[in-house]
């Protein structure tokens, strides 16, 4: 028995029907629905901004793009083309097509892609407007666009099928237009400061650079399970060891964990390593990092995220004792017991292991309660030294090592530190944190036997940063998700209807 359809695919159905039966008009005159080439000499913006010269010379320009609307007024009519750059008007004419030519017109609709020969006007509204002289299809669009898109009824479509959401929705073509941008922006600010730009491998031997749960693979030719990075930060600091003073990496980074509005399990991240250099230096960097940024991008430094005005400009610093007293009112300076730091996150009713000591319950609780209320941008330093185990110990209290990470309307943007160089210590943090896999802690650092080595030859003095890149997108395109700002965030597979 056939499954009933809704009545709204029906009416998709039909309609697709009678686009197919126009692909077949168009077969059946001899033209091909599908086109091979379109030399495109201007876009719609550049018509708008040279109206008044194009017109003046009656200069004939050459546009390609996608229907957006079509109103039919008999013997003329108007259409809306859209490309990369916006919408232009064009405007059809039988007396200037003649009768084949406007036949063909008339099998347009809205969703092909179509290139167009014409003459700039402007319409007695002052609209400026494209005579089209002649026009050929591109590609026949054979389903047609959703009518009511801009509503967002469907949030999840958006993201399944971002190709309909860049075609119905501008504000999200420029998105992901200054998302190029900002890549741009990055790598150009980091190009000018003597950094070189290099490639590490994606799967890995051993997971490592984070705290994080990884994807695994394997590897048939060599049979061995290999894992997807979950940062880019051992072999960086490999080539720092080789000599390579100033290097950075820009690209995926895959982590199995949890989705929601400030994580995907494919993320994009720049880390950079500095030789000579130690944490005080690279906040300053990075400080200066993302005001450029924003000012290449935006034009200014201070902007508005979701309604709460940001200064770029400046970003405070405080450590993470501080940050926690200021927050929640509870001192860890004072604190001398497990049990009283016990205490403390019961009260506050925040979750914490049995094996947690005194500086991991704090870290918990700044996780918790913490992040969130840290608004303008906000370097927090000084981290405990078992949840930072790559980090090198601060000199005056080998409890906590020079780290810090950028906060900014309450959510993590960036993470750096003083990097540990002294690989008797590294591997006495790796075997703690092996501990702690045994222990259950799947996000453990694994033991990374090969960069001990290279720190055994001699790591100079470095300072390392890591930024996320979606999350500066989303900063500074006011998104409020991290699927608004990746083209096709991953999504559960949705089942055969």
């Amino acid at each position: 028995m056939a499954k009933h359809q809704p009545q709204e695919n029906q009416d998709i159905n039909e309609l697709m029907i009678v686009r197919r039966d126009k692909m077949q008009a168009f077969i059946n005159k001899g033209i091909e629905p599908f086109g091979r080439n379109y030399p495109v000499t201007q876009h719609a913006q550049d018509i708008l901004k040279d109206a008044d010269n194009l017109e003046n010379n009656a200069a004939e320009v050459r546009i390609a793009g996608r229907l957006m609307a079509i109103r039919g007024h008999g013997k003329a009519s108007f259409a809306v083309l859209a490309d990369i750059t916006g919408d232009i008007q064009i405007y059809f004419k039988l007396d200037v097509l003649g009768e084949e030519r406007y036949a063909n017109f008339k099998l347009l609709d809205i969703g092909d892609i179509i290139g167009v020969t014409g003459i700039v006007f402007k319409t007695h509204r002052g609209e400026v407007t494209v005579k089209v002289q002649d026009f050929s299809i591109e590609a026949k669009s054979l389903r047609p666009l959703p009518e009511k898109f801009h509503g967002l009824k469907d949030i999840e479509t958006r993201y399944r099928q971002r190709y309909l959401d860049l075609i119905v929705n501008p504000a999200v073509k420029t998105t992901f237009i200054n998302r190029t941008k900002i890549i741009q922006a990055v790598r150009r600010f980091l190009d000018n400061k003597g950094f070189l730009e290099v490639e590490t491998p994606v799967m890995n031997p051993i997971a490592g650079g984070a705290n994080a749960r990884p994807f695994i693979t394997h590897h048939n030719a060599l049979d061995m399970d290999m894992y997807l990075r979950i940062a880019t930060e051992l072999y960086l600091k490999r080539l720092i060891v080789g000599g390579l003073e100033r290097v950075y990496e820009l690209g995926r980074i895959f982590r199995n964990e949890g989705v929601d509005n400030r994580h995907n399990p494919e993320f994009t991240s720049v880390e950079t390593y500095q030789a000579f250099a130690d944490y005080n230096e690279v906040m300053d960097m990075t400080e200066q990092l993302i005001a450029q940024v924003a000012k290449d991008v935006s034009g200014t430094a201070k902007i508005t995220y979701q309604g709460t005005d940001v200064d770029l400009s400046h970003i405070r610093r405080i450590t993470m004792i501080d940050a926690v007293k200021e927050a929640v009112g509870k001192d860890f300076t004072t604190v001398t017991t497990l049990e009283q730091a016990r205490s403390i996150a019961d009260e506050l009713k925040v979750p914490y292991e049995t094996h947690h000591g005194i500086w991991e319950i704090m870290y918990q609780i700044f996780d918790e309660k913490v992040e969130e209320t840290l608004i303008q941008p906000t370097f927090v330093i000084q981290y405990p030294t078992a949840v930072s185990p790559l980090a090198k110990r601060n000199q005056q209290n080998p409890d906590f090592v020079d780290r810090f990470e950028l906060f900014i309307c309450g959510r993590e943007l960036a993470n750096g530190f003083s990097e540990l160089n002294d690989p008797i210590d590294q591997k006495q943090r790796f075997i703690d944190q092996q501990k702690q896999r045994e222990l259950g802690d799947a996000e453990a650092h694994m033991m990374d036997n090969d960069f001990i080595t290279a720190l055994e030859y001699g790591l100079a003095p470095t300072g390392g940063l890591g930024i996320g890149i979606d999350r500066l997108v989303m900063l500074l395109t006011d998104s409020p998700s991290i699927r608004d700002v990746i083209l096709f965030p991953h999504m559960k597979t949705k089942p055969m209807e």
